[in-house]
């Protein structure tokens, strides 16, 4: 029946005319879907494979499977052929179609008539076939299906975003899932190849499947797609964007029925255009791929790992080398056409080479499909396509912001890269956001802009072989140490959360410019400056080891200079003499750097920091257990705050006093210096105490009040106020201040008060927090009161150890603070394990120690526990009664009710 009319039904095929009717009216088909109808008609009857009607329909094309299954689809809904079985077309499983409806030959031919003029005229099929995805598409369902909605209500959509995002991949499985809409199938036309905007018509007719013979070719395109409905997919059209612009304007208003699907790295900005920016693939921050359930929750890690076992032959994520993962996927920043191109490099690198490599730089990315379009076979030629597009302006522009750490401002880019005010940073900074080179967050004020990595690294190169960047990093860092001596003087005037959130946006930034001050190149004047104006941020952010660590890079500088600045050695060597910032890894004493700081203070007669190294050094003098070194350090401070202008600094002398009498067991008098303490001190609105004195000062003064009351015998007020306490501890949000009222209060007046339930909760908290910040101190502390739980509930055989390895650290680090506390923990577990005589020396050794300190306020309890290991032995009977009656007397003398009855609760007769 080749070439004969046919009749099926209520239809009339008419092979030669390329029409299709039913009833006599002619019917709208795809030209896809007719020639599919055409071959199986001609061999009604017959199997035809799914391979010969691919070779049928496309000739000399390459098409997926996909293709023809969407295009016999659209002939069936034609055809009315939905239900199953099919009564017309049936498919035969793993071989191809067959057409069972009963055919016969037309009664007359099939004459073009009059009538028939009004019927849409067949034109030759489009040849812009699809591209072959390289995988199946991962993390666009959301936006696929919110562009499927967009393509229904707008006639020119146009999917912006960076080179590899995407935008591509994306718009192939649009079309595909639009193919059964338009009766006139769908055409993809690259244009990326093209660089003559003169051939712009020529190709897109190409693609469309016309055939233009006059001489004003957008004329006779436009009048031929006025009679198809149609998908035009118009790819890579960023560097020919202003004349294809005028090309879809002048299409769209003549053909009505044609619908337009752009991809950009930058808008047309043509009248009626719809714009999607394409998002990168989610992936994991920090923290966030410890395993890899957790990981491949992320569309980013997703396409890595699939990419993965395409290429070396199958590959299960484990939860090792999840976190490594997941940092390929954070450092591509979830940009598709680098994480396959990092995928291909697995085989030759593995997973932790590949990791290393790219904390190097993103050279390796340099091996992708062969069959990928030329811009998309390696990251180089990707990024390369965009730079070629920009003009000189935005190139230097580009360049110059490489030197941004992640955030920056539209004021910084101007103070960087302007380049002697030659050129209109704005306006370039705009172009490249359009351009999809740089990612804007308007959602807050003032803007801020950054770049993805990747490209970050590409324009770093281009800047050192301009030979410029030597001059740009300068201007970089003078601009910031502008920003952060203006931040302090903010903050000195006024601290809040919106200056922190505000300047802890700039860190990378500050990072950045002192790496560069203190290189080879750099001006380690301006570093000096930067890392003194930014200690209060990284105090604020609690920022330990980075504060450290710059701060001793700056003195190393600037104490090898002949004349070095007094009041920058001063302000450095405070910084690092805070003895919280002394880790327990082998640092020199804080006490050093801050006596040195007080010299200074003194010689250049700076009141506040002779206050700050008062205070600094009578914390040392109490961590070192040295209880009345501390209470002179505290009464120097308290004389010396007559002469400051803060009159709250006089109360934090009261409470210094308090916390050292509290240690030297004069729980009356400290009651009464911390009680005035709390009762007059108003915490400045600016929070400079908290940088001034380490901690938020109420909550402080608390800790001791809280102690002194739960010795005093006040325990149900005592434990109130340390629930209280910690509640405001973890809203202040301050680490430091937090991980103090855990370690000072909260563990030891609950295991005071016997309650380990809530003790082993807060403990808890501490490791998790102490380990989290690497303080190293605290961390300790929290190991001796989970020894001192296990060694109460029965566990000393765990307890022991854990007690005695921490206690050993403190001890090596210099700090003595509850080391009478923590022997008479540890000698109660090697009681429990009968080992009663290095128990009897642990004592003694203990009270010897408070002889020489005056550390008073545990002996009591320490005479008590020696007499309770005396009453196990005969012959020691009567010293043990003596110890009690010792015990008893000094916890009456020092108003330490708590002391007292205990020892009374555990021995009345001998308590009398």
């Amino acid at each position: 029946m080749k070439n004969a009319d046919v009749r099926f039904g209520p239809f009339t095929l008419a092979t030669s005319e390329r029409l299709l009717l039913r009833d006599g009216e002619p019917v709208r088909i795809g030209s896809r879907a007719l020639d599919i109808l055409i071959a199986l008609v001609s061999r009604a009857g017959e199997v035809v494979t799914k391979e010969e009607l691919i070779s049928t329909v496309w000739p000399r094309t390459f098409v997926e499977e996909t293709n023809l299954r969407v295009n016999v689809a659209a002939l069936r809904k034609v055809l009315g052929d939905l239900q199953e079985p099919h009564r017309i077309i049936s498919n035969v499983t793993g071989r191809g179609y067959c057409f069972v409806a009963s055919v016969s030959a037309a009664e007359e031919p099939v004459q073009q008539t009059q009538a028939d003029i009004s019927k849409p005229r067949q034109m030759p099929p489009a040849t812009g076939f699809l591209p072959r995805q390289g995988g199946r598409v991962i993390g666009r369902d959301g936006e696929l299906d919110l562009l499927d909605g967009q393509l229904r209500d707008v006639q020119i959509l146009t999917i912006v975003g960076s080179g590899g995002i995407g935008k591509t991949t994306v718009a192939v499985c649009l079309a595909q899932r639009n193919f059964t809409r338009f009766p006139d199938g769908v055409a993809f036309v690259d244009l990326g190849p093209l660089a003559d905007p003169a051939l712009l018509p020529t190709a897109v007719a190409k693609g469309a499947g016309c055939i233009l013979g006059t001489a004003d070719q957008l004329t006779e395109l436009a009048k031929q797609l006025s009679e198809r409905s149609m998908l035009l997919v118009l790819d890579c059209c960023e560097h020919l964007v202003d004349d294809i612009a005028r090309l879809v304007e002048t299409l769209a208003v003549r053909a009505p029925a044609v619908r337009f699907l752009v991809t950009s790295r930058e808008p047309l900005r043509v009248q009626g255009e719809r714009v999607h920016r394409l998002a990168p693939l989610t992936f994991p921050s920090e923290g966030e791929a410890e395993g890899a359930a957790s990981a491949l929750k992320f569309a980013a890690v997703q396409l890595f790992v699939e990419r993965v076992a395409d290429s070396i032959g199958g590959y299960d994520l484990s939860d090792a080398e999840a976190p490594l993962v997941g940092e390929i996927c954070r450092r591509l920043d979830g940009i598709g056409l680098a994480i396959e191109l990092a995928a291909a490099q697995v085989d030759s690198l593995g997973i932790q080479g590949l990791a290393v490599s790219l904390r190097n730089s993103f050279d390796g990315l340099t091996r992708g499909r062969r069959t990928a379009l030329p811009r998309h076979q390696t990251l180089h030629a990707a990024l390369d396509w965009s730079y070629s597009l920009l003009n000189e302006a935005q190139r230097s522009v580009l360049g110059h912001l490489s030197l941004f750490n992640k955030e920056f401002t539209m004021e910084a880019a101007r103070a960087v890269a302007s380049d002697g005010g030659t050129i209109d940073v704005a306006a370039c900074l705009g172009d490249l956001v359009a351009k999809s080179l740089v990612v804007a967050d308007r959602s807050i004020h003032p803007a801020r802009y950054r770049l993805l990595d990747m490209t970050r690294a590409y324009a770093a190169d281009r800047l050192s072989a301009s030979g410029r960047s030597g001059e740009a990093s300068r201007r970089h860092a003078t601009h910031y140490l502008a920003l952060f001596e203006q931040a302090a003087e903010q903050w000195q005037a006024s601290h809040d959360n919106e200056w922190l959130a505000l300047h802890n946006r700039d860190m990378g930034n500050l990072r950045a410019a002192l790496d560069w001050a203190f290189s080879s190149e750099g001006d380690p004047v301006i570093g000096v400056g930067l890392t003194v104006a930014a200690i209060p941020l990284w105090y604020q952010l609690s920022l330990v080891d980075e504060c450290l660590m710059r701060v001793r890079q700056a003195l190393e500088w600037l104490e090898r200079q002949d004349e070095p600045d007094d009041r920058s050695l001063m302000q450095l060597n405070a910084a690092l003499g805070f003895p919280h910032m002394r880790a327990i890894s082998g640092c020199p004493s804080g006490a050093k750097a801050w006596e040195r700081s007080l010299g200074i203070a003194r010689r250049i007669d700076d009141v506040d920091f002779q206050l700050r190294a008062l205070w600094a050094l009578w914390v040392d003098r109490t961590n070192s257990g040295n209880s009345r070194a501390a209470l002179e350090m505290a009464e120097e401070f308290h004389r010396m705050a007559v002469r400051s202008r803060d009159p709250a600094d006089r109360l934090i002398g009261e409470r210094m006093r308090a916390r050292s009498l509290h240690f030297l067991g004069d729980q009356p008098r400290a009651e009464a210096h911390v009680r005035r303490m709390l009762d007059e001190y108003r915490a400045p609105a600016n929070g400079t105490h908290l940088a001034r004195f380490q901690y938020e000062q109420r909550l402080t003064a608390r800790i001791t009040l809280a102690r002194v009351l739960w010795l005093r015998g006040h325990e149900q007020e005592a434990l109130g106020e340390v629930e209280d306490m910690i509640a405001t501890a973890l809203q202040v949000d301050h680490n430091l201040t937090t991980c103090h009222v855990l370690s000072d209060a909260v563990c030891p007046i609950y295991l005071m008060a016997g309650d380990l339930n809530r003790a082993q909760h807060y403990t808890g908290m501490l490791l998790e927090r102490t380990k989290a910040h690497a303080l190293d101190v605290w961390h300790a502390y929290a190991e001796c009161f989970q020894g001192d739980i296990l060694i109460r509930r029965g566990n000393a055989a765990a307890g022991v150890p854990l007690v005695r390895d921490a206690q050993h650290r403190l001890e090596k680090a210099g700090f003595h603070l509850y080391r009478t506390v923590f022997r008479a923990v540890l000698a109660s577990g090697l009681q429990a394990l009968g080992r009663i005589d290095e128990a009897m020396s642990l004592l003694d050794e203990a009270l010897a120690l408070t002889r020489q300190t005056g550390e008073a306020w545990y002996v009591p309890e320490l005479l008590h526990q020696h007499a309770r290991l005396l009453m196990t032995q005969a012959d020691a009977q009567e010293d043990a009664r003596r110890l009690i009656q010792q015990s008893l007397t000094l916890a009456t003398e020092q108003g330490a009710v708590a002391w007292a009855s205990r020892i009374s609760s555990w021995h009345p007769a001998e308590a009398r």
